[in-house]
C-alpha cells in the first residue's frame, strides 16, 4: 500500500469526527513473553490502515478544528545502542513516504504537545480506538488514554473511533485486491506443495513443513494467521495447532491456512484423503459440502443480508446431508456444522468491519465444514468471496476444490 491509500483512510475517518476533536491512535508495543524475551512485535491493524507504520512506540496526534486537521506523526527517537541489538529506527523521511504525514517528531515530545493543546480549552472531543474482543482482554494504550482523559479532564467528549474505522475496513479498495489476490497465489502454491508431499504415515508437521517452506520462497516470511493442519481425528479439534499427529492410510488430512501480501491476508481450507483417493464415505461427505459451497457462489450477491450467507449454507446442507441419510429433521444440522459459514478477510483473518448488508468489494469467506465423527471424517471446504456488482466471485477456484481435481493432481497427473 502506499502513501495516498494510508492519506486517503485517514481522510476519510476525519471526516466522520466532530470539529474541535484531539485524535489519538497507537501503533502498540511488543508483549512480554517469559523473562527478558518479546513477542515479535504485532502492529495495531488499525494503526496500520490508517498509517502504514509497523514501528513499535508509534502515536498518531491529529487536531480538527472546522474543516482543517493538522497531523503528527511521533516516532522513537535515534538511538545507536538499542539499535545494534534491535534494528534501525524509521527515520522523518522515510516515515513520511509511508505515511504521508509530514510533520514528524519524537516519542519523548508527545506528552508536552498532548497538554498544551488540552490546557488550551479549545477541544471539546477526544477520539481513541477502544476496540476491545473482550472484556477480559488486556487494555490497549487507547483504552488506557481514555480512561486518564476522562478523570483528569472531564470536560472532554470522549469519541470511540473503532466503529469508524471498521466501516471504512468493509469495502475493499482496488489496491487491496489486488494484494489478497497475491496472498491467494502464495496460499495455492502452499497447498499445492502438501498435496504433493501428501503420503501415508506422513506427520502433520511435515504437511506444515511443506507449506511454511513453499510461503518463505515467495517472499512470505510468516502466514496470516496460525496454520492449522491436521489429520484423522485431529480434525475434530477446529483450532489445532499441535502438529505432532501422523496420517494414517485412509485418514483424511485437513487444512486451514493462509498467505499475506502488502498486510492483507487470505482464509482458505482444503480437505483431501492423505492417500490421494478418496473413499465412498469421504466422497458422500466431500460431495455435500463442495455442493454447498457452489450453491453458496451461485446466489451470494450484493443486497442479501451477510446473516443470510450462513443460514442459507445451513439449510442448503442440511438438504445434501439428508440425502445422503445422516440427518433426520433441520435439529440434526448443529451435529455435522460446527462453525459459522462466513467471516470477513482483509487486514485480519476474521476481518473487523461492519456489514449487515452484502455490497461490492466486501471480501469474506464461504466456509463449509462438515464433522461425522461416526464415520471418523471431518474437513471444511473454505474459499474467499469477492463481492462484484451482480453476484459474487471465487477468489480462490484455482486451488483444487473438486473430487476429479483433488485425485488428479495427487496422483500427479
Amino acid at each position: 500500500m502506499d502513501a495516498e491509500f494510508h492519506s486517503g483512510n485517514r481522510r476519510r475517518l476525519y471526516d466522520s469526527l466532530p470539529s474541535d476533536t484531539i485524535l489519538l491512535l497507537f501503533s502498540g508495543r511488543a508483549v512480554r513473553k517469559t523473562a527478558d524475551e518479546n513477542y515479535p512485535f504485532y502492529a495495531d491493524r488499525n494503526f496500520l490502515y490508517l498509517t502504514g507504520i509497523e514501528q513499535e512506540d508509534s502515536v498518531l496526534l491529529a487536531v480538527k478544528t472546522g474543516d482543517a486537521v493538522e497531523e503528527t506523526l511521533y516516532l522513537l527517537p535515534p538511538d545507536p545502542l538499542a539499535e545494534r541489538w534491535t534494528g534501525s529506527r524509521l527515520k522523518e523521511e522515510e516515515a513520511t513516504k509511508r505515511s504521508g504525514i509530514k510533520t514528524i517528531a519524537f516519542r519523548s515530545q508527545l506528552k508536552t504537545a498532548l497538554f498544551n493543546l488540552l490546557r488550551s480549552g479549545r477541544y471539546v472531543h477526544a477520539a481513541l480506538d477502544c476496540y476491545k474482543n473482550a472484556p477480559e482482554d488486556r487494555d490497549s494504550e487507547g483504552m488506557r488514554m481514555a480512561r486518564r482523559l476522562a478523570k483528569h479532564h472531564p470536560f472532554l467528549d470522549v469519541i470511540d473511533v473503532s466503529r469508524r474505522v471498521r466501516q471504512l475496513r468493509t469495502i475493499k479498495q482496488p489496491c487491496e485486491i489486488a494484494a489478497i489476490r497475491q496472498a491467494v497465489t502464495i496460499t495455492r502454491d502452499g497447498i499445492l506443495a502438501m498435496m504433493r508431499a501428501s503420503k501415508p504415515g506422513m506427520y502433520e508437521y511435515q504437511y506444515k513443513a511443506e507449506f511454511d517452506y513453499a510461503l518463505a520462497q515467495r517472499g512470505c516470511l510468516s502466514p496470516a494467521f496460525p496454520s492449522i493442519v491436521s489429520a484423522g481425528d485431529n480434525n475434530f479439534c477446529i483450532h489445532y495447532y499441535d502438529y505432532t499427529g501422523q496420517a494414517k492410510d485412509g485418514d483424511m488430512v485437513l487444512n486451514d491456512v493462509g498467505a499475506q501480501y502488502d498486510h492483507l491476508f487470505n482464509d482458505v481450507s482444503r480437505g483431501w484423503p492423505c492417500n490421494g483417493v478418496f473413499s465412498e464415505k469421504q466422497r458422500l461427505l466431500y460431495t455435500c459440502a463442495y455442493n454447498t459451497s457452489q450453491h453458496m457462489f451461485s446466489i451470494i450477491r450484493p443486497g442479501m443480508k451477510m446473516a443470510d450467507v450462513d443460514r442459507l449454507a445451513r439449510e442448503y446442507n442440511y438438504e445434501q446431508l439428508k440425502a445422503i441419510g445422516l440427518c433426520q429433521s433441520y435439529d440434526d444440522i448443529g451435529k455435522y456444522m460446527w462453525h459459522g459459514g462466513a467471516h470477513h478477510v482483509g487486514w485480519d483473518t476474521h476481518d473487523l468491519v461492519e456489514a449487515e448488508i452484502i455490497q461490492p468489494n466486501m471480501v469474506f469467506c464461504v466456509d463449509i465444514g462438515i464433522y461425522c465423527q461416526e464415520w471418523g471424517i471431518g474437513f471444511r471446504l473454505e474459499d474467499n468471496c469477492l463481492v462484484t456488482e451482480d453476484g459474487c466471485e471465487n477468489l480462490t477456484a484455482s486451488i483444487p476444490r473438486t473430487i476429479e481435481e483433488i485425485e488428479a493432481f495427487m496422483a500427479g497427473k
